[in-house]
This record gives structure tokens, C-alpha cells and sequence, in this order.
């Protein structure tokens, strides 16, 4: 097995809302409480934008094709353009999410503030990255960096004339082969806007399948279900893998690598997740885009042009690996 520092797999089989409201308010949102102390199997999928949610597709998809069924994980945990794929792969085969990747007609780079490729606002993603570092670097911790990201976006928001929720929310359901949460448990991750905490919605939430994952990847705007707006949850963590704790078994798929944004000490790197449940006792593995597609992400990240070779990337990635994930996941 490689095990070198850019090596796709990466294994560790050590067994090492809104404004405050009372449990009258709106008790059945946030997810957190609900979610199951033990379990078997966990898949855990990363931000990383619409090249970052192709990848996860193709790596789904490699893996199915060679015999291994990731898709039937006891838990699954999507972030942003992770959830997107997490919703995606409860409503149709890999295999034939891979082939609608492959067979969409060629893009070109449209610059846009969002996951997944959805056009959300004009701003082009360098501007966006500047902005959010800066918001980054004035931020005492991470609590904070929550909300002044909050406060950017709902300041967005009122300059904008609003058209955009209708929009993003056409974009998010027109990806979703099914609309209905899956009776398998799935989590998908965001952030109050107007308080900073995260937050986090299953089936039993009250909140639309379309409407949470168009929530986890509100990263440019506040997204609003009824009377609360939440932006991407990447930024509670970018793969949120914390969630799997006390699950026998986690496979994390990271289409950025692991990488973060953020200080070392705010613990939000995916190295500190891991350590968090090996300490609960969880064998941990790790798939992340290999050193000669790690171009397609990051600043490249809502490139258009790069979703099929970054599918294929991760097919080809999900292949390779099955054998050797096949003892660790059945």
C-alpha cells in the first residue's frame, strides 16, 4: 500500500440556528442530539466545490463498479458540495451518476460564489477567496470566523433584490435525482447565519432534502429556510467527520485533501477529526484526490470544464482501491 504523504489512501485501522431559541421554538432542526452514539459503518464526504463533487461521485463510483458498495454506510455525512453527493447517491446508482457527469456537455469556467457548481452570485471565486481569508485572519477563533461569515453573507443578502434563493434553490433540486431523505440516516451540515453555530438536519428536522443541502452550500449567501438563512457548512469543518464518532468504522473521502483554511489550533483540519474518533475508538480511512488530479481542486475548485476529468480521476482512484478497502468496510 502506498503510503507516501500524496498517496490516495491514507489508512489509520487503529481501534484507538438562528437567533437562540427554546425546545418549544424549533426543537426538531438541528440533528446533533439525534444522532446515534454507536454503529457500524460511517462515509464522510468532504466540500470541495463542483470538481470536489464530481471527484466524490467518481470515487463512489470506481469503488461500486469494482465490487464494494460504500453507499449502503449506516451514516452518511455530507458538507456542502458533499452533500450534494450524499443526496445524490440516495436517489440513483454510481454508476449512473458517474455516466451523467461524463456524458454532460462541455463548460466552460463561470467564476461563481457557491458548491457544486450552481451560479449563485456574480462574484468571482477570487474575490470570494479574498474576502472570506480576510474574514479568516480577523477572527479570533473559530466561533467568531462563523460569525463574521454569517454577517458577510446576510450583508450580502441586502444588497442583493433576492432573486438568487429562488435560483439556487432550481440549481440544487435539478442535481437531485430524488427529493426525498432516505430512510438511511443522513446528515447534512450548516452554519445559523445569524448566530454562528452549526447546525445540522436529518430526515426528521422538517426542513426539505433541497432546502438543507442547498443550505450546506450557501458559501457566497445566507440561505433561507422559513424564518432562519444558513450558510456552508464547511464552515463548521470541512468534512465534519467528528459526527461519526463512536461508528466502528469511518471512510472519509476529502476532495480537498484534508487541507484547511483555518489556524492548526481551531482544530478544524481533518488530522484533528481523525484523532477525535480514533480516541472514541473508530478505525479511520481516508481517500483523498491523488497528486496528478490535485490540480482540478482548490482555486480550481468551481472550474466547470475539470467535473468529468475529475470524476474520472476518482473513478480510476475508487478502482484501485476497492481491494484494499474491502476488508476494512465489510
Amino acid at each position: 500500500m502506498n503510503t507516501t504523504p500524496s498517496s490516495a489512501l491514507h489508512v489509520t485501522s487503529t481501534t484507538a440556528s438562528d437567533r437562540p431559541r427554546s425546545d418549544q421554538d424549533q426543537p426538531q432542526v438541528d440533528a446533533t442530539k439525534r444522532v446515534r452514539a454507536t454503529g457500524e459503518r460511517a462515509l464522510v464526504l468532504g466540500g470541495g466545490g463542483s470538481t470536489g463533487n464530481a471527484w466524490l461521485i467518481g470515487v463512489i463510483a470506481g469503488l461500486f463498479d469494482a465490487g464494494l458498495d460504500v453507499t449502503e454506510a449506516d451514516l452518511v455525512i455530507g458538507t456542502s458540495a458533499g452533500s450534494t453527493a450524499a443526496a445524490q447517491i440516495a436517489g440513483a446508482t454510481p454508476t449512473e451518476l458517474l455516466a451523467a457527469i461524463l456524458a454532460a456537455a462541455p463548460q466552460q469556467r463561470t467564476g461563481p460564489v457557491g458548491s457544486d457548481g450552481g451560479r449563485v452570485a456574480v462574484t468571482p471565486v477570487a474575490d470570494h477567496m479574498e474576502r472570506t481569508s480576510k474574514i479568516i485572519a480577523a477572527a479570533e477563533d473559530a466561533a467568531d470566523m462563523r460569525r463574521r461569515m454569517g454577517a458577510a453573507a446576510l450583508d450580502l443578502d441586502a444588497a442583493s433584490d433576492g432573486s438568487g434563493q429562488a435560483r439556487w434553490r432550481a440549481t440544487v433540486a435539478a442535481r437531485l435525482l430524488s427529493q426525498r431523505w432516505p430512510q438511511r440516516t443522513v446528515l447534512v451540515t450548516a452554519v445559523d447565519a445569524h448566530t454562528g453555530e452549526p447546525v445540522v438536519f436529518d430526515r426528521h428536522s422538517g426542513v426539505d432534502l433541497v432546502d438543507a443541502v442547498a443550505a450546506s452550500c450557501a458559501s457566497g449567501f445566507a440561505y433561507r429556510i422559513g424564518d432562519n438563512r444558513y450558510i456552508d457548512g464547511g464552515y463548521r469543518r470541512n468534512e465534519n467527520a467528528d459526527l461519526a464518532a463512536g461508528y466502528r468504522r469511518v471512510l472519509v473521502l476529502s476532495p480537498f485533501g484534508g487541507r484547511t483554511r483555518t489556524p492548526l489550533e481551531w482544530g478544524m483540519h481533518l488530522a484533528a477529526q481523525v484523532d477525535e474518533l480514533r480516541a472514541r475508538g473508530s478505525r479511520v480511512e481516508t481517500i483523498f484526490p491523488d497528486s496528478n488530479s490535485d490540480h482540478m481542486f482548490g482555486a480550481n475548485a468551481m472550474d466547470l470544464s475539470l467535473r468529468p476529468p475529475a470524476a474520472r480521476a476518482g473513478y480510476n482512484q475508487g478502482s484501485a482501491l476497492a481491494e484494499q478497502l474491502s476488508e476494512f468496510w465489510r
